[in-house]
């Protein structure tokens, strides 16, 4: 625990918690009905992502304390954990089949997801690689190509389950981390077509991928089936206007948008507050990603400045791809919105790692 530093950014600090404070709100007013409806409870999803958040904020704290070096003899070990559990998952009668994904490990209704782990295990370890004085990453064969082998290993597993959202989400924010440690532009692009190439191999090898590109230009080509997601969640962030229809007033949350507790929740909240509401939600991650950038910026060694890099982008990617899908920008893909939607693992972890960049927040210069 570190007493002698500075507090933390207290500009950091309040976007974090407020954000936590409306998730737990839309929670319960996106959740109750079909809390009521499965389990006899409408308190039912907000009562469990509370029971999460104080998991979450205790991990936090202590993250917030911890000086952040510490996680350097921690990153290898992480890294190799993080894969056996990516592993584990896809083992039948040990993994846990939820949304017809095998993306789960645990018992009845409590479980873990080991894609969200690595995430933060891939962050940790690139910026303890990438941070190292003798690493020169403008070298494509010796600098560049092993991390690249490394994430797209990470990759191939999640999708296996399969899980594409958290799957873009850890590639995007490992991505920029390989850019800001000096990758060459040349090398990126290259490697970036071939990528593409691949992904349009991954959508063309899966029908419902494929199902779920052709909605997203064309929803209501099928408004029955794959594109009723974004059509229902259109229908909801539509009538809520400028101020919206009314905390607790949705009316697609009745059984209307798919898990509206969730993946959709922006659109409930969008139709219960409005243009207003979700502007005040945006300019809160907003905020939260200026302040997280500027510490990246600041601080006084690679490891560090990487390692926020990396936890400034998980966020913001993760927000830009569950926004893009519920405003009709992008295919939808199953991944939640930080600190908003309900969720054990995403909301416990992402506060842990959130607590890593309020601690370096203390050390910037």
């Amino acid at each position: 625990m570190n007493k002698s530093r500075p507090a933390p950014d207290i500009w950091l600090l309040i976007p974090i918690l407020s954000l936590l404070a409306i998730g737990m709100v839309m929670v319960y007013s996106a959740g109750s009905v079909l809390g009521f409806r499965n389990y006899g409870d409408s308190f039912y999803f907000v009562k469990r992502q509370l029971l999460f958040a104080g998991f979450g904020l205790v991990a936090m704290y202590i993250t917030a304390n911890t000086e952040y070096r510490v996680w350097k003899g921690f990153a290898k070990a992480g890294l190799i954990v993080c894969f056996i559990l990516l592993v584990m998952v896809l083992i039948p009668g040990i993994g846990v089949v939820r949304g017809g994904a095998r993306s789960w490990l645990g018992i009845s209704s409590f479980g873990i997801q080991p894609s969200e782990f690595m995430k933060m295990g891939m962050i940790l370890f690139l910026a303890n690689w990438l941070g190292r004085e003798d690493y020169d990453i403008s070298s494509f064969t010796r600098g560049l190509l092993p991390p690249l082998a490394l994430i797209g290993s990470a990759f191939a597993l999640i999708m296996l389950q399969p899980d594409l959202g958290t799957g873009t989400v850890m590639v995007g924010a490992t991505l920029m981390m390989v850019y800001t440690a000096g990758a060459q532009i040349k090398h990126l692009v290259s490697l970036g077509i071939a990528g593409a190439v691949g992904f349009a191999g991954l959508i063309a090898t899966a029908p419902y991928r494929l199902q779920r590109i052709t909605a997203f230009l064309d929803p209501w080509s099928d408004p029955l089936g794959a594109g009723y997601q974004i059509i229902q969640s259109l229908y909801a962030i539509g009538p809520g206007g400028l101020g919206g229809l009314g905390l607790g007033m949705s009316r697609q949350k009745y059984s209307y948008v798919p898990e509206p507790q969730t993946d959709f929740i922006f659109s409930i909240l969008a139709e219960e507050l409005g243009f207003i509401g979700g502007l005040a939600v945006l300019t809160l991650f907003l905020i939260l990603i200026w302040r997280g950038m500027k510490v990246a910026m600041s601080l006084p060694d690679r490891f560090g400045s990487y390692l926020a890099v990396g936890i400034v982008c998980m966020v913001a990617v993760q927000v830009i791809i569950n926004i893009g899908v519920v405003i009709g920008l992008m295919p939808v893909t199953g991944i939640t919105l930080p600190l908003i939607s309900y969720g054990g693992s995403s909301l416990t972890l992402m506060l842990t790692a959130l607590g890593i960049l309020l601690n370096l927040s203390r050390y910037v210069r």
